[in-house]
């Protein structure tokens, strides 16, 4: 996985409770019962041949079923997860409605070496979450784009 490069957008909104962002668990069958660590930026792997800002975009419309908020973007940075995969995320203000989501699927062979392959979420729930929740809940290198958000937002 060194070298995988994946970009996504970080949804996020002011409520009278305060900064929540927009968080989907991972689908699949490795994380269906993990809770921390299973969450995640809405992303997706890109190469060359397109930008990461036309790829994060692309694969928030891919996980989530809907178009992007048009609001202006806010550059997160990168950060390397444990596997080696360099993440580059925007955040951009918008509210939408996690029921609304329909989710892109992936196809895998489950349980392994059975020869059957299954389709599954690439995220089967999706869900604004206040900050401090959303740390305990992200991938560990992408909570580095949660206390960029916060540095930026008031």
């Amino acid at each position: 996985m060194t070298g995988a490069r994946s970009a996504g957008l970080l949804a996020f909104r002011h409520t009278d409770h305060g900064l929540e962002v927009l968080l989907g668990h991972m689908g699949g069958p490795f994380f269906v019962r993990r809770d921390a660590g299973a969450w995640t930026v809405p992303k997706g792997e890109y190469d060359a041949g397109e930008t990461a800002w036309d790829a994060a975009r692309r694969e928030f419309e891919e996980e989530l079923g809907l178009p992007p908020p048009d609001g202006e973007a806010v550059p997160l940075g990168e950060v390397r997860q444990s596997g080696g995969k360099i993440v580059t995320a925007w955040a951009v203000e918008g509210d939408l409605a996690p029921a609304a989501v329909v989710p892109g699927t992936f196809r895998m062979e489950w349980p392994p070496r059975s020869g059957r392959i299954q389709e599954f979420p690439e995220l089967d729930r999706v869900e604004w979450l206040a900050l401090d929740r959303a740390r305990e809940l992200i991938v560990s290198a992408q909570a580095a784009f949660l206390d960029r958000l916060a540095e930026h937002s008031p």
